[in-house]
């Protein structure tokens, strides 16, 4: 009896730390709606009674979801007092507490759900994808190709490809489709040079909800025109336009993903029952870690394709988006390196992510990210 007692108080949660977290980018993160050079993060530190610390990140995309680093870090201060001398080990009690105080900052709620979950895990010795299914420890990821002109994407490419990318994701919406189309060519044109087989360098392209549908399917009749493969087809209009994404969905050849309309487990339950796309791309930061592991159920059971990807992130954020979706299984698309356009972080992540291969097999606790100034 006093052994649980005790065990009890060493899981009771005695402090949460928020702060701002700015990591400025080697290049701004130029998308449909917006082009920001520094992820205005925030860092959330949970610290149990044994000492345990644990480290949560949330990465907020105001252009995408409306969320600022300011209203994330007042909706976890709102949180605070609701969380602190519970049991870690009630995690789902504690998302659901988190989803009533901020129902409408998923960003706050994930940031906070992962150092909750870290903190128990770097207690209990346990590495997060054993947490989440160990289903596989590595990874490959995509890259992604900002939006800007033609020049900036052949640049961007040739690098990529040099890295050993093999499948390139490329932000359009953002110019005309004319623009997007000739960047899009050039792109697969570079695919093709110095010997690479175009057959093993897969294209995404993602509009951020950029489009109308007249302008989605525009673009995809010049590509196929000028016979550019296209894998998969990321969010074509807007998140409200459910009219348009069906037209999409319905004319396209190209495989549809849904990411902004994917946003709850309500909205994949739509998505499936009216059978408008093929893919779903999770994010924790765009919907909570709780909320994603529901649209994961259903997503699976109906046999859709799975991307996760994540907003602006750090390699704290990431790595967790990638401790989830290897423990878990099933994805066809990976979408996580946005932490490889960021210069400077205060995390040590050595040997977690090399450009295209994440490799979580050396983690042993929690997601494995820690703080470089705490490192011993």
């Amino acid at each position: 009896m006093s052994s649980h007692r005790s065990s009890s108080r060493a899981s009771t949660i005695t402090q949460i730390d928020v702060q701002p977290l700015d990591l400025p980018l080697s290049e701004p993160f130029a998308i449909s709606g917006g082009a920001p050079n520094v992820a205005q993060n925030v860092l959330v530190r949970v610290t149990l009674a044994d000492g345990t610390v644990g480290l949560g990140e949330a990465a907020p995309f105001p252009v995408v979801s409306g969320e600022t680093q300011a209203s994330t870090l007042l909706a976890l201060n709102d949180a605070r007092p609701r969380l602190l001398g519970q049991d870690v080990r009630t995690l789902r009690h504690l998302a659901a507490t988190l989803a009533e105080v901020c129902p409408d900052e998923p960003a706050a709620r994930a940031g906070c759900e992962l150092g909750l979950l870290d903190a128990l895990l770097r207690q209990h010795h346990l590495p997060m994808w054993s947490f989440f299914g160990g289903q596989t420890k590595t990874l490959v990821s995509d890259l992604t190709i900002t939006a800007g002109d033609t020049e900036h994407a052949i640049a961007a490419t040739q690098a990529a490809l040099l890295r050993g990318f093999s499948t390139l994701k490329i932000k359009v919406g953002a110019g005309s489709v004319a623009a997007d189309a000739e960047r899009v060519i050039a792109i697969h044109r570079q695919t093709q040079a110095r010997g690479v087989a175009s057959a093993s360098v897969q294209l995404v392209l993602d509009a951020n909800g950029g489009y109308s549908a007249d302008q989605a399917l525009l673009l995809l009749a010049e590509l196929a025109a000028a016979r550019v493969p296209i894998a998969l087809f990321e969010q074509p209009v807007a998140r409200a336009d459910r009219l348009g994404l069906l037209e999409v969905a319905r004319l396209s050849s190209v495989p549809i993903c849904a990411d902004e309309s994917a946003r709850t487990a309500a909205d994949v339950l739509w998505l499936v029952q009216s059978r408008v796309v093929r893919a779903i791309n999770l994010k924790l930061m765009k919907s909570g870690l709780f909320e994603t592991l529901a649209m994961y159920e259903i997503a699976r059971s109906a046999g859709l394709q799975l991307m996760i990807g994540g907003m602006v992130e750090g390699p704290l954020a990431m790595a967790a988006a990638a401790h989830v979706a290897a423990g878990l299984g099933g994805f066809s698309f990976v979408d996580l390196d946005t932490a490889l356009f960021v210069a400077s972080h205060p995390f040590q992540a050595a040997g977690l992510q090399h450009d295209a291969t994440w490799d979580l097999q050396a983690v042993h606790a929690g997601h494995g990210v820690t703080l470089a100034h705490e490192e011993k």
